[in-house]
């Protein structure tokens, strides 16, 4: 077995064996999917914080958690807390905060952190702009899944946007693997190819149409067409626009947490962008 049916096995194991409680929090809908979604939030916060320290050789996470003061600084841990937060606001109230208010706050805290403490000032803009990014990034645009989730049929529109999500990278994986030999951004990621995103779009549609046709009755045909081919522009976005932030930083993955994925924002990265998306489909054309 060559290295790349090793990965793609592991990859489906770690899948699987996570699969089944983020389909039971899907369902239990409220404050458990909230949480879960400001946990991966959180996490993408922490792994956007950490890119600086891929500059040097290969460090576990906990090993780039002792090597500097930027690494889990004042700035990164309130970027976490942000993130964590934003998509917890939409179920839970909590008195006058709100995501103005906590944005504004992982604001003039990273500033504040970074005035006391960084020694080098030519880190200070990445520095602040790294712990901004890491809430609004994951944070704000994750929540749009907790909106999603309260719409009618919420629990099968969240499904709906995992599912052009998933059948847009997987059917994307094995049609580039098969045919692919046009580089669609060779600067970004060399790996993809003009033949892989035909076959992502093309699973992404036909993902979203089973979806509709199963459990959304009150989404036309063409709604769930224009869904996934909507997927299929805006994931391959999310990815790219990953994979640009860890070039720049010189990183293979945004981190280690999940075997055969890397980090969360690896796997987070597509659905980042369409959820928003899926969640204007859901109100403009039901």
């Amino acid at each position: 077995m060559n290295d790349k049916n090793r990965n793609l096995v592991v990859r489906l194991v770690t899948a699987f064996l996570l699969l089944p409680l983020v389909l039971w929090l899907i369902w239990q809908g409220g404050v458990y999917i909230a949480l879960l979604l400001g946990a991966a939030a959180a996490l993408c916060a922490l792994e956007l914080n950490l890119l600086p320290a891929s500059l040097s050789p290969a460090p576990t996470v906990a090993e780039e958690v002792e090597q500097e003061g930027l690494v889990l600084s004042g700035a990164a841990i309130v970027s976490m807390g942000g993130a964590f937060l934003l998509p917890l606001l939409i179920e839970v109230r909590f008195w006058l905060v709100t995501a103005n208010v906590v944005i504004a706050a992982v604001l003039i805290i990273a500033f504040t952190d970074t005035l006391l403490f960084e020694e080098h000032l030519a880190n200070a803009p990445r520095r602040v702009g790294l712990a901004l990014l890491g809430t609004i990034y994951p944070g704000l645009l994750l929540s749009a899944l907790v909106r999603l989730r309260q719409v009618d049929r919420g629990e099968w529109w969240v499904l709906l946007a995992l599912t052009v999500t998933w059948m847009n990278d997987t059917c994307a994986y094995f049609a580039g693997r098969a045919f692919g030999k046009h580089k669609l951004y060779v600067r970004i990621s060399p790996s993809k190819t003009w033949e892989g995103a035909i076959g992502g779009a093309l699973g992404s549609i036909a993902g979203a149409i089973a979806v509709q046709l199963l459990w959304i009755p009150a989404l036309p045909t063409w709604g769930a067409a224009i869904v996934g081919a909507g997927a299929a522009l805006l994931g391959p976005l999310g990815d790219l626009s990953e994979s640009m932030m860890k070039r720049a930083y010189g990183a293979k993955d945004s981190g280690r947490l999940l075997p055969g994925h890397g980090g969360m924002l690896d796997r987070v990265d597509a659905l980042i962008f369409n959820a928003p998306f899926v969640l204007l489909c859901a109100r403009l054309l039901t």
